[in-house]
């Protein structure tokens, strides 16, 4: 099992760098980013993880893909750990990379003041927070419905009995269904649809300056939540079997 964790730490690295450096460029480049080129830099982002490590692991680097797989008998629950323990600390050192790659560009656009809400906040350049206009519940099920559909659609593609994408261009195809599910879902949350994606770099930005404040959910009058979509993608990648 050495190899499958190596597999699931430095695809979900690969993915997690390609896809915070894209949310950095939208959050700190002004004219160098947009919405359109994170879910691009997630997508093929995603390609990439899979072509490093499909043969390995299956290329997961998702809890809640991880999840499903054990609880459908298609893999031992005795690796799940594994798998996750991978993911999580590919997405970990990834979050750090990005923050050292970053960082003069992070101190000059927040003045030095590392923030979760406001005009010159960064922390979400490494996770997923809500808008006002969403309430805590609706995030959960917005995450259940859209993590549910990714669930699907890779079933869909790998469905050898059905009408399975073609020899060698699942990759592909999956980094494609990323983005489609950004570009069409992903405005209400984020679309984080991933537990190994959100929860790390949430870690790290706590430990790198942000304070606990990366935990809290603000928008509940008179509440403080501990707020984070980790537990949503584990019920919809169910519900999407």
């Amino acid at each position: 099992m050495v190899r499958e964790f190596l597999a699931e730490l430095m695809s979900t690295y690969v993915m997690m760098v390609f896809g915070l450096g894209s949310v950095a460029h939208m959050v700190l480049g002004d004219k160098f980013g947009s919405f359109l080129g994170v879910n691009l830099g997630f997508g093929f982002g995603v390609t990439m993880g899979v072509h490093m490590a499909g043969k390995i692991s299956g290329a997961h680097m998702n809890a809640a893909v991880t999840f499903t797989n054990c609880a459908l008998g298609r893999m031992s629950w005795k690796k799940f750990p594994v798998y996750v323990l991978g993911q999580f600390l590919g997405s970990f050192l990834a979050s750090a990379t990005i923050y050292c790659l970053f960082y003069a560009a992070i101190v000059e656009y927040s003045g030095g003041h590392l923030t979760v809400t406001g005009p010159t906040a960064t922390a979400n350049i490494f996770a997923t927070y809500l808008p006002d206009y969403m309430t805590l519940w609706r995030g959960f099920l917005d995450e259940v419905l859209v993590t549910g559909m990714l669930q699907l659609c890779l079933f869909a593609i790998t469905d050898k009995r059905n009408n399975p994408a073609l020899q060698g261009t699942q990759a592909l195809v999956i980094g494609v269904l990323v983005a489609i599910i950004g570009v069409s879902l992903g405005m209400n949350t984020g679309y984080a649809i991933n537990p190994s994606r959100d929860l790390p770099p949430r870690f790290f930005t706590f430990i790198a300056g942000w304070g606990i404040q990366v935990f809290r959910w603000h928008h509940l009058r008179g509440l403080r939540w501990l707020h984070y979509p980790t537990g949503a993608p584990d019920i919809g990648e169910s519900h999407g079997v």
